[in-house]
C-alpha cells in the first residue's frame, strides 16, 4: 500500500514538473476557433450560434505586460470581448466566462471574471474603439495577479484574477456576424502625464492630498482601516474649481464594505500625522438630501458661479492661513458642511469681508440634478474632494468630464 502511495506521489511531481516546464524552448503556437486571422486582423467565421474565440501564443508576463485590441466593425451585435484565459481554455468559450479567465466585453461594457454573469465594469465599445488589458503586478506566491483593463488609452478599472500555472494569454472572442478587429500583442501601456496622473506631493500632479487612499491614473482605492471616522480616507485635487473648470464626477466602482463614499468641494485640507488619524477637526452634521448611490452610479459635483465672479490671485497664496467651508454628497447625497473650530472666528471674519463671493455648489447623480446649496468660496478657492471610509471602496474620478 505504501509503494503505491509513493508511486502516485512521484507520477504527480512528474506532471506538475511537465506542466511547469510545458512549451520550454518550442515556438509560439497561436490557437483560434471559428475565427479567421489575416496578419494582426481577426474576423468572425461562424453562425452567430457559436462562440468564435483567439488564444495569443505567449502569456502576459513583466516584459510583455499590455496588449490592445482595436475595433474594425461590431457586425449584428458587437459582442466582442478582450481579456485572459489559462493555456488550456475552452475557445467556444467567451474569455471570462471559465475559472482562471477574466474580459472586458465591449457590447455591455461589463466585466467577467471565470463566471458566466458579468458584473458593470466600464462604458460599452464600439467601432473605432481601441481596448486594451495588461497585467500591474503578479503575487506569484499567493497565486494572484492584478488585471486591469482601458479603452482608449484611459484606464477603466483593475481586478485581482487567481493566476494560472503556465500564466494568463491574451484572449479576443467575437459571437456575431461581421465583428472584426485588429490586434496588437506589442502595444505598450504607459500613463499619461496629465490630470489623470494622481500622486502625493508632486507639482505636476492634479491631486495634491491622499490620506489612506491610493491612486492609479483615475482610480482611487481606499486603502485604510475603516474601523472609525477616524480613519477617513481623502483625496483632493491641487487645483480648485474655477469659471473655466467648475464641475467633476466619480463613478463609484466598487461600494466596498459600506459604501461610505463621499465627493465633494472643501477648502484645503492639510493631512495630519498617522497617530491621531484625524483630517477634520470638529464634527459633521448631514441633512437629507437625495437618493443612495451605488456601484456603477456617477455622482457629479460643480459650481455655478456668478457673471462677474473673479477670483483673486492672491488667494490662492494665503489659502494655508486662512479657514473655510465645504460641502460634501455622500452614499446617501447629504449636504455636510465642516468647519475646525479653532478658525470659527476667522472664519466668520472671511464671510462678513466677502459677501460678494457667494457661489452655488450643486450636486447631480447619474447626469441628474439633485439639489444645490448656496457657499461662501473661502480664501484660495474650493477643491474637489473625495472621501472614502470602508473596506474595498474603489471610484474613478473624472475631473474635467466632458460635459457639466
Amino acid at each position: 500500500m505504501d509503494d503505491i502511495r509513493v508511486l502516485q506521489h512521484r507520477c504527480l511531481l512528474n506532471l506538475e514538473r511537465r506542466i511547469r516546464d510545458f512549451g520550454q524552448g518550442r515556438p509560439a503556437e497561436e490557437r483560434c476557433l471559428r475565427l479567421q486571422k489575416e496578419g494582426d486582423t481577426l474576423s468572425y467565421q461562424g453562425d452567430s450560434e457559436e462562440v468564435g474565440c483567439y488564444m495569443a501564443g505567449h502569456p502576459l508576463s513583466k516584459g510583455s505586460c499590455y496588449f490592445e485590441v482595436t475595433i474594425v466593425d461590431t457586425g449584428v451585435r458587437g459582442t466582442i470581448a478582450v481579456g485572459l484565459v489559462p493555456k488550456f481554455y475552452k475557445l467556444d468559450h467567451q474569455p471570462g466566462w471559465l475559472p482562471y479567465s477574466v474580459a472586458y466585453h465591449a457590447d455591455n461594457g461589463k466585466l467577467y471574471n471565470g463566471d458566466p454573469v458579468g458584473q458593470q465594469f466600464g462604458p460599452k465599445c464600439s467601432r473605432g474603439d481601441r481596448i486594451g488589458c495588461g497585467i500591474h503586478s503578479e503575487n506569484i506566491e499567493a497565486g494572484i495577479t492584478t488585471v486591469f483593463f482601458t479603452k482608449n488609452s484611459k484606464e477603466v478599472g483593475s481586478v485581482d484574477v487567481p493566476l494560472a500555472v503556465e500564466g494568463l494569454f491574451p484572449a479576443v472572442s467575437m459571437h456575431s456576424m461581421g465583428e472584426e478587429v485588429k490586434v496588437d500583442l506589442q502595444a505598450k501601456w504607459h500613463l499619461e502625464e496629465d490630470e489623470s496622473m494622481m500622486m502625493v506631493d508632486s507639482h505636476e500632479d492634479d491631486w495634491g492630498r491622499l490620506h489612506d487612499v491610493r491612486a492609479s491614473g483615475t482610480l482611487l482605492e481606499y486603502v485604510g482601516k475603516g474601523k472609525s471616522i477616524m480613519d477617513v480616507g481623502l483625496a483632493q485635487a491641487r487645483q480648485p474649481l474655477t469659471t473655466r473648470r467648475h464641475y467633476y464626477e466619480l463613478e463609484i466602482v466598487d461600494a466596498g464594505e459600506k459604501c461610505y463614499i463621499a465627493l465633494g468641494l472643501a477648502r484645503r485640507v492639510s493631512i495630519l500625522t498617522a497617530h491621531d488619524g484625524k483630517i477634520f477637526h470638529g464634527s459633521g452634521v448631514g441633512d437629507v438630501f437625495g437618493p443612495r448611490c451605488f456601484k456603477g452610479d456617477i455622482m457629479g459635483c460643480g459650481i455655478m458661479f456668478p457673471r462677474d465672479y473673479i477670483l483673486d490671485e492672491g488667494e490662492m497664496e494665503d489659502w494655508d492661513q486662512n479657514g473655510g467651508r465645504s460641502a460634501l454628497a455622500h452614499k446617501g447625497m447629504k449636504i455636510v458642511p465642516y468647519l475646525e473650530e479653532e478658525e470659527e472666528e476667522d472664519v466668520a471674519e472671511v464671510e462678513r469681508g466677502q459677501e460678494r463671493k457667494k457661489v452655488t455648489v450643486f450636486f447631480t447623480r447619474n447626469g441628474k440634478l439633485m439639489g444645490r446649496r448656496e457657499i461662501v468660496v473661502p480664501p484660495g478657492g474650493l477643491y474637489p474632494t473625495v472621501g472614502m471610509l470602508s473596506s474595498g471602496e474603489k471610484v474613478k474620478v473624472d475631473l474635467q468630464p466632458l460635459s457639466g
